[in-house]
């Protein structure tokens, strides 16, 4: 199984359990696959570098996970569905990335201490 990252923007016109809602689908098409979650962070409500679809901001949502690369194509064809969600982004995370992902973590873990 291969490590990746995911980054996704979802309308900003959506309520806080809406935008919970939203991510939970995800996080569930993600489980019901057979990935692991490794680590999930809410950036929150962020301004847009360019307007998407008239908007100038978006909730932003980050999910760090192991899975199989098949996996992705059927995330991102939910991504594609799914109105709410403005742009996505996955990658496959190589070792330099993943050593940087887990210092990142720890570091804030000890901030949050």
């Amino acid at each position: 199984m291969n490590q990746y990252e995911t980054v996704f923007i979802l309308t900003p016109v959506l309520s806080d359990d809406q935008m919970k809602e939203t991510v939970e689908k995800f996080k569930g098409i993600l489980t019901s696959e057979g990935a692991e979650i490794i680590n999930e962070e809410n950036w929150g409500l962020k301004k847009l570098a360019y307007p998407i679809e008239n908007k100038t901001t978006g909730f932003y949502q980050l999910i760090e996970f192991q899975a199989k690369p098949e996996t992705i194509a059927k995330l991102e064809v939910n991504y594609r569905r799914d109105e709410r969600v403005i742009r996505y982004l996955t990658i496959r995370m190589e070792k330099y990335a993943i050593e940087y992902a887990v210092k990142r973590r720890s570091l804030k873990s000890n901030k949050e201490v």
